[in-house]
């Protein structure tokens, strides 16, 4: 968007961040389709849009600058997107945009492919192509992120991506599966993270994206190792996170689900700054502070809140709790539920 279309809707964007949260309640009704299309542009790419909602449009986008790569979360009012030969001669960054569906359904045509995607599935589109974007009417808004990243950086030969266009790619198991939790997790943490630190953390989120596809292609020998090993690890990330409430969870068990050996888990993780068992205690930690200060669950006993995440009695939790807050996790609740005027159970 630029400044003078910020001069005329009355809206302004913080250009120096790579997070930025957007929306068309900012902007005069009579004006939001023309503003939003122009934020479509600029995020993604250029398309004529088309909706049976001008008179009552809404959109709201979160986008993140990744350095090269970039993630865009979109609610907005059912529509059609078309992008043509003349959008592409006017504009084209030569990339690939990747749809993760949150709420379905949607509708994907570009080169003879035509597919309908509901909650849970990924489809791909080429910006050198013409293609179709349809969100149906569904009584509710459509609900999408999208990664864009230029086929330069897509370990994989274009012309063999090209063949999964407007495909119907189930991702609720799987590598789509930890591509898909990876980018939600990215989407929900990015104003956290530096800018070098996004920038590592799109090349990681291309490079899921590159085994998600190689998968469909059978070319997951032909992946460059780091990209193996950045999937390996996202794949291991979210194995932990779903298995913190186990005491027993740690290095041997972990290596063993994934068919590796103890020592190459250890070589995977020396490229970041804990260790895999210091990472399970941290994250056991972040969910026991988080249910600590939830009003809902105050009346939990602290002891069980810790054995819940994993840790063998209320000691070991009281201790672990302790060195990493300087505080004990009665004094946590307390410090929590005061600050938010609610008196500790």
């Amino acid at each position: 968007m630029d400044e003078s279309m910020d001069a005329v809707y009355g809206t302004s964007r913080p250009r120096r961040s790579p997070v930025a949260s957007m929306s068309t309640d900012q902007v005069p009704q009579r004006h939001r389709l023309e503003w939003w299309a122009r934020l479509a542009a600029q995020e993604i790419v250029p398309t004529a849009l088309k909706t049976e909602h001008v008179d009552d449009f809404h959109g709201r986008a979160y986008t993140v600058d990744l350095a090269g790569v970039r993630l865009a979360e979109i609610v907005m009012s059912p529509m059609t997107g078309r992008r043509t030969p003349a959008h592409i001669s006017r504009y084209d960054p030569e990339s690939y945009q990747l749809f993760v569906v949150q709420d379905g359904p949607l509708r994907l045509e570009q080169r003879r492919h035509d597919s309908a995607l509901d909650a849970g599935d990924i489809g791909l589109l080429n910006s050198s192509h013409p293609s179709v974007v349809d969100w149906p009417e569904q009584g509710r808004p459509a609900q999408v992120m999208i990664l864009s990243m230029s086929r330069e950086a897509l370990p994989l030969p274009s012309d063999e991506v090209d063949r999964l266009l407007a495909s119907r790619l189930p991702a609720r198991t799987g590598s789509g599966a930890v591509l898909a939790r990876y980018l939600t997790g990215l989407r929900e943490h990015a104003t956290g993270c530096d800018p070098a630190e996004l920038s590592r953390l799109g090349a990681i989120g291309v490079d899921l994206a590159a085994t998600f596809l190689a998968g469909f292609l059978g070319a997951g020998s032909a992946l460059p190792a780091e990209s193996r090993n950045q999937a390996l690890v996202a794949r291991i990330d979210g194995f932990i996170d779903r298995h913190l409430g186990d005491p027993e969870l740690g290095p041997v068990g972990i290596a063993a689900h994934h068919h590796i050996s103890v020592r190459t888990l250890h070589v995977l993780f020396e490229r970041r700054p804990e260790t895999v068992s210091v990472t399970i205690r941290r994250r056991r930690l972040e969910r026991c502070r988080a249910e600590l200060a939830d009003p809902r669950l105050r009346e939990r006993p602290i002891g069980e809140v810790g054995l819940r995440w994993g840790f063998r009695n209320a000691a070991e939790f009281s201790r672990a709790f302790r060195a990493a807050y300087g505080m004990s996790p009665t004094d946590q609740r307390r410090q929590a539920f005061t600050e938010g005027g609610i008196e500790p159970g």
